[in-house]
Order: structure tokens, then sequence, then C-alpha cells
């Protein structure tokens, strides 16, 4: 009986390696040493233009020294709302080798008052960071002027 293996790689499990590489030393990387110093880290790089105008939402992924790995913008959306996925989230995390997060978003209305959705967002990351133990140290609502912290606020 003629099965048409030809091939015998296939027995062979493949697999992925993992390295990690950085430009940036340790001790340049921005120390987030409360909610001020991560505001004022996720405002520096918003687009003034973009800030009041439509809704983003920003991760700072963090080592375990609480210093910044880096900042990735998840999503752009419309004036009231932006696609917060968990998957692209925790996927950021773990290609930067991240052990912390902080998320961001801004409201260009300039309220600063967490709405139902921002509230489950943040309980449904916090969640799925536990599983992962990455843990989500803060969630930022940011205006040009201010800003508004869960975790100074009790509601992380």
């Amino acid at each position: 009986m003629e099965n048409g293996i030809t091939n015998q790689n296939w027995q062979t499990v493949s697999e992925i390696e993992l390295i990690y590489k950085t430009k940036v030393k340790a001790s340049e990387r921005p120390l987030i040493k409360s909610s001020r110093s991560a505001y004022e880290i996720v405002l520096s790089t918003w687009d003034p233009n973009k800030i009041e105008f439509i809704e983003q939402f920003k991760i700072l992924l963090l080592n375990n020294s609480n210093r910044v790995l880096g900042l990735y913008e998840l999503s752009s959306g419309g004036i009231t709302g932006t696609v917060v996925d968990l998957r692209l989230i925790f996927g950021a995390a773990l290609k930067a080798n991240a052990t912390a997060l902080i998320m961001a978003h801004n409201h260009p209305s300039g309220k600063l008052i967490a709405s139902e959705a921002d509230h489950s967002i943040t309980q449904k990351v916090k969640a799925a960071g536990k599983l992962l133990d990455i843990a989500v140290l803060d969630h930022l609502i940011v205006t040009p002027e201010n800003y508004y912290s869960f975790a100074d606020d009790g509601t992380l």
C-alpha cells in the first residue's frame, strides 16, 4: 500500500527560536514612579492634533523594575470609542518581554470620568494579565491638561 509520503521531515517537530533584541540600556529607559510619571510619558507620545479629535488606546510596556520597554499604540477609533483587543495587548507584552503594563486612552471630550466600558475593559485586561503573570499596574484616561488613574482611585 502506497501512502505517498516521500519526505520524512514531517516527523521532526518544528520550533520557533525566540530572541530578544534591545537598543536601549536599562538605565536609560524612563522609570515609572507614579501615575503622574506614566501620564507625562504617555502624553509626550500623543499626537496633539488627535488627542482632542479621536479616541486612541495605548499601552506602556514595563520591565520588572518599572522601566519602560516601549509604548504600543493599540488602536485609533472614532470620537467616542475605539476597539481594545486583548490578544493584541498581550501579544505586544509577550513580544516585548514585559512583566507589567499600563493602559492609557484619551477622551476627546476632555471628561475624566471612566465609562462603564472603561471599567469593563480594565477588569478584562487585569484578569487576562493575571493568567499570564503580566501585572496591570494602571489604566489612565488622558487629556492635554490632566488625567484620571484607576489605580489612584482604587478602582483597578
